[in-house]
């Protein structure tokens, strides 16, 4: 008895994964290197875009407002979100890098997740800035100091870790037996898990809480908010102060479109929509870890002339 519980540790211990092999877009490895120019091009714009914000801000002492360190929070938590994922992506389209520790796996899970949950705090924070800005006016300056913005700050910060924590040891826990390919471009939470030999039910609810309570619950507070603004928009007697009113709020709402409907819509489909092809799934998986960085930067600079002349003064 002694020997074979041994025998059994021990063929236990040989298919613990040493490491995980990712397989990029599955069922389009033959096009990885055409699909890869797109993802290295919008991954440099914006490592581009959003440290020229980061740089602007910093160095723009009349851009010490809280507008503005909001948009540099958010430019350092898609900074975050796109190069914890498409360098290790672009290594697997392009030098056929596969191979992931099973560590470095977790540590990128943890990343990724992390920076999604500081810049849907983020998202939060700015969406209650534009209520104060267009319903409290009067009390905007006391409201928002710069004692309460590092407080959000901080807040972000601190959220997003103690949310990504659990799932590290949830993980950790797990028994893995000779399963090693993941079908994805980069690691994700249920992405490992659906590796293990084991009950996942807590690390599947944990999931699913945590993205309902989370982002879930931001983007209806953010909804919330701007159905106030609205509603106090629409009591503004002259048309001009309307739109103006509004024009403030235009290019957060741009930002929270294409920060959200990727990720829900990606969300949705990977647990309801079992029909769609599973290349389909990775593709707007790796498109929303990129694609909101990318854009950011462009909206803000398009929209906000004090951040595009400051940055126009850098370049």
């Amino acid at each position: 008895a002694g020997l074979q519980g041994a025998m059994r540790e021990l063929n236990e211990s040989s298919f613990d994964p040493v490491t995980f092999v990712l397989t990029g877009i599955p069922g389009m490895e033959e096009s990885h290197v055409w699909i890869s120019v797109p993802f290295c091009l919008m991954y440099l714009a914006a490592v581009f875009g959003n440290s020229a914000v980061l740089v602007a801000v910093a160095t723009e002492r009349s851009l010490h407002e809280p507008v503005y360190l909001f948009l540099a929070m958010l430019a350092a938590s898609d900074l975050l979100l796109c190069t914890s994922t498409v360098p290790r992506m672009l290594a697997v389209f392009w030098f056929g890098a596969r191979e992931i520790s099973f560590d470095a796996c977790v540590a990128q899970m943890f990343f990724t997740h992390f920076a999604f949950i500081v810049e849907s705090s983020v998202l939060l924070a700015m969406a209650f800035d534009r209520y104060v800005a267009v319903c409290d006016p009067l009390r905007y300056a006391a409201t928002l100091t710069p004692a309460v913005m590092a407080k959000m700050g901080a807040a972000a910060v601190a959220r997003g870790f103690c949310i990504m924590l659990p799932p590290v040891f949830l993980l950790k826990r797990l028994p893995f037996c000779g399963r090693r390919v993941l079908p994805h471009s980069y690691c994700e939470h249920m992405g490992i898990a659906r590796l293990a030999c084991a009950d996942i039910r807590a690390n599947v609810w944990y999931g699913l809480a945590t993205a309902l309570l989370s982002s879930g619950l931001d983007a209806a507070l953010i909804a919330a908010s701007y159905a106030l603004v609205l509603r106090a928009v629409l009591r503004l007697p002259p048309a001009e102060a309307r739109l103006k009113a509004l024009s403030t709020c235009g290019s957060h709402l741009c930002v929270i479109l294409t920060f959200y409907a990727p990720a829900f819509f990606s969300f949705l489909t990977h647990r309801f929509g079992h029909h769609i092809p599973g290349h389909v799934h990775v593709l707007l998986a790796d498109l929303y870890v990129v694609l909101p960085p990318v854009l950011n930067p462009l909206v803000y600079a398009a929209r906000t002339r004090p951040v595009r002349e400051r940055v126009g003064r850098l370049l």
